[in-house]
């Protein structure tokens, strides 16, 4: 038997293994400091405006049960607090405190330096093009591709 004929590279698996190397290298960058990717994310994304867990997690792409346990080592830490919300009883924001906010930076430094490290294996005239590129294929398209299947919660 003869393999299909490709008519295209594999964009899939080189994608996988890009992103793979990459996040083998900022997690291994990031434990310097004692922060996950995971972590850095959440704290970003909470400096930039008050939100709850929930919405963390969807800016984060974190399922509950991950977003819970990452939230909770950023409080043991000291890094973050949950609090009420304002305008809803029933939802947590995530506080970051003064500690979380400059481990948030010198993560942020980490984050970039890994990421400008990356991009110098491009010749310098492509790394804009390249990034761009990247984010079309990551959403930014009018066909967001299948959406993950959500199973209905059991009663």
């Amino acid at each position: 038997m003869a393999a299909p004929e490709r008519t295209e590279r594999d964009i899939t698996g080189l994608l996988n293994m890009a992103g793979h190397a990459l996040s083998n290298r900022l997690g291994a960058a990031l434990e310097g400091v004692g922060l996950t990717p995971r972590m850095q994310c959440v704290l970003v994304h909470a400096l930039e405006e008050e939100r709850t867990q929930i919405q963390l997690a969807v800016l984060a792409d974190l399922d509950k049960t991950t977003m819970v346990s990452t939230v909770d080592e950023l409080e043991r830490q000291g890094l973050a607090e949950r609090r009420a919300s304002a305008t809803d009883r029933r939802a947590r924001i995530i506080a970051v405190t003064e500690k979380g906010r400059l481990m948030a930076e010198e993560g942020q430094r980490i984050v970039d330096r890994v990421h400008a490290d990356a991009l110098g294996a491009l010749p310098e005239e492509s790394r804009a093009a390249f990034v761009e590129a990247l984010g079309a294929l990551a959403g930014t398209s009018r066909d967001p591709g299948p959406q993950p299947i959500r199973r209905p919660r059991g009663r």
